[in-house]
């Protein structure tokens, strides 16, 4: 699902326009990537927290010359655990309605629907300006 997906589901069920929920969905995401550059914590109620961790450095290998040792020094990164309910729903899939899902959105981005695919032309939008 991406973010397009979102704006245009929430703009059928609301009857809002597209644009409109293009500029709240994404101001949204703005301000969650604004409070983790910062260091804090996101936690968004029902659905999960978003939170910044120090990775610890460590040593790597170049796998195409594994003598080679490789530093890898400490950063930041953003890391996810989702709420209860998110996470019963999630344990409920099982691995056939997972392939059918996975097969799904290969047959989206296939047909140029999915726009997880970096350059794949999309559907046009429905109703609205819609400018992603």
């Amino acid at each position: 699902m991406t973010k397009r997906d979102i704006v245009m589901r929430i703009s059928e069920e609301t009857g809002l326009v597209q644009q409109q929920v293009l500029d709240v969905v994404q101001k949204t995401l703005d301000y969650i990537s604004e409070a983790l550059s910062k260091g804090d914590k996101v936690e968004l109620r029902n659905f999960g927290v978003f939170e910044v961790k120090i990775r610890k450095a460590r040593v790597g290998r170049n796998p195409n010359a594994p003598e080679t040792d490789v530093p890898i020094p400490q950063r930041a990164v953003v890391k996810f655990k989702p709420g209860k309910e998110m996470r019963e729903e999630v344990l409920k899939l099982t691995v056939e309605s997972l392939a059918e899902a996975e097969a799904r959105q290969a047959q989206a981005d296939h047909h140029g629907q999915g726009s997880s695919t970096p350059g794949a032309p999309s559907a046009p939008p429905q109703g609205g300006n819609f400018n992603p």
